[in-house]
């Protein structure tokens, strides 16, 4: 079959599935069974497709037609202009968390620790800019640590990170510059509403703490301050409608300097609180 014939067909069964963006989605997938960049693919639309070729693009379609994110099809996403591996085992990074990276970028620091490091995307991607610094990285999950390990070791990030089990703080030790965090932060309610991409193929655990989603920012409140330097700072990703509820949880825990940081969209993004000792 001839590239272009495949793509067609393929446009047509994920328009049926529903799914988003069909287009975009059967281009990346295509190059992704042809092995060739997407700068290349209006070139090859003319070719013929080998059948290993064409099985790979059938089934990579059948797997986004029952709504597996592309990145999982994939194996990858990029992020903070690295590529990391990504698995059903671990939260999809999105755009909108680079915002957290971006701002912690605007502070000195030696030692950063991420908390729920899921695919590790913030906390390596903090090194791999600060080559002096290290962290540590925990996660409930044992399977999300192994991921954070493999893309440690793709950065060559690993004499640098340390990755570990911990609920929380539980088994932290020692005092941080930097203690960064995307927690699950969606309610309950929200989460029965979400699209099938994150609800059936994310980690529930990574997406809501079940309630009013705000829990774990008041347990990353309660015992920051414990673990961080002096003047040490504590950023947390937020939901959009969450800013003004956060921002008074680290003010109740005697942080300074509680401020919000708004995404590209203008909506509440990030909350950054400074230690008051």
């Amino acid at each position: 079959m001839i590239a272009q014939d495949a793509l067609r067909e393929a446009v047509a069964r994920l328009k049926q599935a529903g799914v988003p963006d069909p287009v975009r989605d059967a281009r990346v997938l295509l190059t992704h069974s042809m092995g060739i960049e997407p700068g290349r693919l209006t070139l090859c639309l003319h070719d013929a497709l080998t059948k290993d070729q064409a099985n790979r693009f059938d089934a990579a379609i059948d797997r986004r037609s029952k709504r597996e994110p592309v990145s999982h099809i994939l194996g990858r996403r990029a992020f903070f202009g690295r590529t990391f591996k990504v698995s059903a085992d671990v939260l999809d990074p999105r755009p909108e968390t680079e915002m957290l990276v971006a701002e912690a970028l605007k502070h000195r620091f030696q030692n950063v620790l991420d908390l729920g490091t899921g695919s590790g995307c913030i906390l390596l991607s903090l090194l791999a800019e600060r080559p002096e610094a290290t962290g540590v990285g925990v996660d409930l999950s044992k399977a999300a640590l192994k991921v954070a390990a493999e893309n440690a070791a793709g950065l060559g990030l690993e004499d640098r990170s340390a990755l570990f089990g911990s609920n929380w703080f539980d088994t932290v030790e020692g005092r941080f510059d930097l203690i960064v965090s995307n927690p699950p932060y969606i309610d309950e309610a929200e989460w029965h509403t979400l699209e099938p991409e994150p609800r059936q193929w994310e980690p529930k655990q990574a997406l809501t703490p079940g309630a009013d989603g705000l829990a774990p920012y008041r347990i990353i409140a309660a015992n920051a301050g414990r673990f961080l330097t002096s003047g040490g700072w504590v950023m947390v990703e937020i939901g959009w409608q969450q800013g003004a509820s956060v921002t008074q949880i680290f003010i109740d825990a005697g942080f300074q300097n509680v401020g919000i940081v708004q995404d590209l969209d203008g909506r509440d993004r990030v909350v950054t609180a400074k230690s008051g000792t």
